[in-house]
């Protein structure tokens, strides 16, 4: 017990101490874009008129304005306190789903289990840029992840969560997709129902700043920044990057439909498995919504997060006993190093040469790596049957033990 608090203590402290001394915060920019934006629009500017000193403006949909409109009312530090309150329940909803069938599954203490992963997810760095930013990308998520909750559960409502979403912002529609892959048609049409209703709601609200976002701001790209900078992890930006004046737009909408159709030939593999959960799913559509975005900054790469639970899941019982669990755990070890490392921004100056390419496109490299070896297969299930510590497992256990894959 003693040894167990002075871990998760220690590791709670280094982190903390990494985060308060290492430089990268963000000093809460993207929440102070909304703020200024909000507060602008409900003083009877125009949404999309505002921008930051240095040319920012608000780039998401009216519905997330009107979303956001409370933030008119409350002073910046209110708002500030607000955003991580609400940041801190999400990752904490996201824990509990994702990481609470492992923690069944290895027979560990709960608390020190979750304990253990909140430090391991506090310490990635698209979640510390998600909170020094002061942005949405956790709340999106728990959003899109509620659905994955009612799915499992068999329960009425599931695709609100990906409609409100993607009415948000519009990369989660790409959930959608999955739903219509899977036959998931009562879902879809929820979703799609709820993200037009949310829009049509917007609109009666403030008709001016939807027609203003419909036909100006969303074709604008130039409001979010340059595309080759190395904080967009998106395959336009490593497009962008081999050729920085004319990137190639045929090159990119070929990588994009080669990303397409590998994660509709492992969707459909997953389904044909048979599997019984829709983690894997899940996870490797919002690596696709990563991927074929024109912008995906660092701090939206949480989506890969599912991804490592996935693969932490495909590597049990712990130590892993077969070579191809073997591989997985040091491959996503490897992969949640890089993602917590931010050798991106040692490139932020430079991005030449083979060592540039590799160091400035290093999170986009693991997201296409998870794309194309997420395990997907009954085997790699999170949710087949319990795995009890070794030495206490009944003959019943033993009987559900997921397979080893050899594939």
């Amino acid at each position: 017990m003693w040894r167990r608090l002075l871990l998760v203590g220690g590791l709670a402290t280094a982190i903390a101490v990494a985060i308060a001394v290492l430089p990268g915060h963000r000093g809460w920019f993207d929440i102070g874009v909304y703020h200024g934006a909000v507060a602008h629009w409900v003083a009877g500017g125009e949404l999309y008129e505002w921008v930051t000193w240095n040319q920012y403006g608000f780039t998401y949909p009216p519905f997330a304005a009107v979303a956001m409109l409370p933030m008119a009312a409350l002073p910046w530090h209110a708002t500030i306190a607000v955003n991580l309150a609400l940041t801190v329940l999400a990752a904490g909803f996201l824990l509990l789903l994702l990481v609470g069938p492992l923690v069944r599954r290895v027979g560990r203490p709960r608390w020190y289990a979750f304990a253990l992963a909140g430090c391991l997810l506090a310490a990635l760095n698209p979640v510390r840029d998600t909170v020094s930013f002061g942005q949405v990308n956790l709340l999106l998520m728990a959003l899109v992840y509620l659905d994955l909750w009612l799915l499992e559960r068999g329960r009425r409502g599931a695709g609100v969560g990906i409609g409100l979403a993607a009415a948000i912002k519009l990369t989660p529609a790409v959930f959608v997709g999955y739903l219509l892959v899977t036959r998931r048609w009562r879902a879809a049409a929820t979703a799609v129902a709820t993200a037009a209703a949310a829009t049509l709601f917007a609109a009666a609200v403030a008709p001016n700043a939807t027609r203003a976002y419909f036909t100006e701001a969303l074709w604008d790209t130039g409001r979010v920044g340059r595309l080759e900078y190395v904080s967009n992890q998106s395959l336009l930006g490593l497009v962008a990057r081999l050729d920085p004046a004319h990137p190639d737009r045929l090159l990119w909408l070929a990588l994009v439909a080669g990303a397409l159709v590998v994660w509709w030939v492992r969707v459909r593999v997953r389904r044909a498995a048979g599997s019984g959960d829709e983690r894997a799913g899940f996870a490797l559509t919002g690596v696709l919504a990563l991927l074929i975005s024109p912008i995906t900054w660092v701090h939206h790469l949480v989506w890969l997060v599912p991804g490592l639970v996935v693969v932490a899941a495909a590597t049990l019982p712990w130590p892993p006993a077969g070579p191809v669990a073997r591989r997985r755990l040091r491959a996503g070890i490897a992969a949640y190093v890089v993602l917590c490392s931010g050798v991106v921004w040692v490139f932020a100056n430079g991005f030449g040469g083979p060592y540039g390419f590799l160091g400035g496109n290093a999170y986009l490299l693991v997201a296409v790596g998870f794309l194309a070896l997420l395990p997907v297969r009954r085997g790699a299930s999170t949710m087949v049957g319990p795995v009890r510590p070794a030495g206490r497992r009944s003959s019943s256990a033993a009987r559900v033990r997921p397979r080893v894959e050899t594939e």
